[in-house]
């Protein structure tokens, strides 16, 4: 028996037929070859090229861009998944690749309390009347990271790293480059990553300030000598630990070396103060680093926040944003912007900063971690951090081959090995047993090609370890076949 379908909406969905619709055909592919002579109407224009004329004909692009059709958004969240399910999480499997960004453990508390509305959706505090539960966070935040490092003044971050390094460096060049004996001249060390060397650059070459590498020593240490002659210029800028997780020493005694009127940049890890003297205690005047083990995983590279402390000296001329503790006319605690440069929002070509936001609400996330470690806490994580790298050291160096590729150098977080095979072969190899075993170093330095960067954290567990020894010592006899 057949019932007749009588509403005309419920006739136009009958009998669809196969081919009318295919999973993946767009819904919204409607015919539109009027609309762009329309808009072009609108404009007053009869064609394309005329409204293109302005472009030089030489930089037009005539042929059509290579791009696949038109995807319906059932079809693009189908291919999003894909790709990203190529992609391997850090916690599926044991991991030692470092190289600037930690696989750190944040306390479920951290996100919980970031994703609160008066967190999560908060701006810049320009009314403080309104805003003083932000501008509080954002002081003890600053107040946190005041303690860390020794030193008086921190903003309220950076973006990372990478640009507080360079923005420390410029800071210092503003300061000192009038008074200098090598006006616009920085000594940077030449253990500085790559990556971060590259954003160090595109910072000072258009400015006229002059970058010298500073040599090292064959066991990874900062030739002193060599440094002496950054006396007289702008800033010093070197890293503790450094790029190979060497811990130097003779460090704390550069402030003697280089002089009072020479700046002096360090660029820190900042788990390893939990352990480690601070840098202002050792004459530093600007420290710097990375934020990100503090309140926010590695998340792809991205977003990550940096830290910026200094001395009062460069308290005018530094970047980003301060909060300061004041009083209200009740005579009660308030909190407000003391020091934000404007012109960085509006008159930029007036500006000492290029930065006129930042990782604001990363780095709360990072105040909200510290502040549930302490004192306490921050030293034991420091040093699950050390003896986790001090054991898998000790490990890989039992197996034949393999051998320091600096001996003798107390290290943090990381340390190089240098390997009887390639280490893309190793990495490779390790990448089928199941591991990450770490960090190709010849992707920084071309001639390293055998060396590797193995790094650790406080979630490396003695069985992480094992399967990094074990699927490196198989690595190695498999490329010595």
């Amino acid at each position: 028996m057949s019932v007749s379908v009588h509403c005309p909406l419920m006739r136009r969905l009958q009998a669809p037929r196969p081919t009318d619709i295919i999973a993946g055909d767009s819904m919204d592919q409607l015919p539109n070859l009027g609309r762009e002579q329309e808009m072009l109407l609108e404009m007053g224009l009869k064609s394309m090229d005329e409204l293109f004329e302005d472009i030089p004909e030489d930089v037009r692009r005539v042929d059509p861009l290579p791009l696949r059709d038109p995807q319906s958004e059932e079809g693009i969240l189908a291919d999003a998944h894909r790709l990203l399910g190529a992609n391997i999480h850090l916690d599926s499997r044991p991991s030692f690749l470092s190289a600037g960004l930690a696989r750190n453990f944040v306390p479920s508390m951290v996100p919980m309390l970031a994703t609160r509305g008066e967190f999560l959706t908060s701006y810049t505090p320009y009314q403080p009347e309104v805003s003083q539960g932000m501008l509080q966070a954002m002081w003890e935040f600053q107040t946190m990271i005041s303690e860390l490092v020794a030193l008086p003044v921190a903003n309220v971050s950076m973006y990372d790293a990478s640009t507080a390094a360079a923005e420390a460096i410029t800071c210092a060049v503003r300061v000192r480059s009038k008074r200098a004996e090598q006006p616009n001249t920085v000594y940077v060390s030449e253990k500085v990553p790559p990556h971060r060397m590259s954003v160090i650059r595109n910072y000072t070459q258009g400015v006229g300030i002059k970058l010298v590498q500073m040599p090292h020593t064959s066991s990874g240490l900062l030739d002193l000598e060599a440094a002496s002659k950054a006396k007289g210029s702008c800033a010093v800028y070197v890293e503790q630990p450094n790029a190979f997780g060497i811990i130097d020493e003779g460090l704390m005694r550069l402030r003697g070396i280089i002089g009072d009127s020479t700046s002096l940049i360090v660029g820190v890890d900042a788990v390893s103060l939990g352990v480690l003297e601070a840098p202002g205690n050792w004459g530093a005047d600007i420290v710097v680093g990375e934020g990100q083990p503090f309140g926010i995983g590695p998340t792809g590279g991205g977003p990550i926040y940096g830290i910026f402390a200094c001395t009062k000296d460069y308290l005018r001329l530094m970047p980003g944003r301060i909060v300061g503790q004041s009083k209200d006319s009740d005579g009660e605690i308030a909190y407000t912007l003391t020091l934000s440069t404007r012109e960085q929002h509006i008159r930029r070509h007036r500006a000492t900063s290029n930065i006129c936001s930042n990782e604001t609400l990363i780095a709360l996330m990072g105040a909200m971690h510290m502040a549930l470690l302490g004192p306490e806490g921050l030293e034991r994580l420091a040093m699950r951090t050390a003896a986790a790298a001090q054991e898998t050291m000790e490990a890989v160096l039992g197996i034949d081959g393999v051998e320091l590729l600096f001996p003798s150098t107390p290290i943090f977080r990381e340390f190089a090995i240098r390997l009887p095979i390639s280490s893309e072969a190793a990495l490779e190899r390790m990448d089928r047993h199941g591991v990450t075993g770490g960090f190709d170093l010849s992707r920084w330095w071309g001639a390293m090609n055998n060396a590797l960067l193995i790094g650790c954290d406080e979630r490396t567990s003695m069985d992480d370890i094992r399967k990094l020894s074990e699927s490196l010592e198989k690595a190695i006899k498999e490329g010595s076949h």
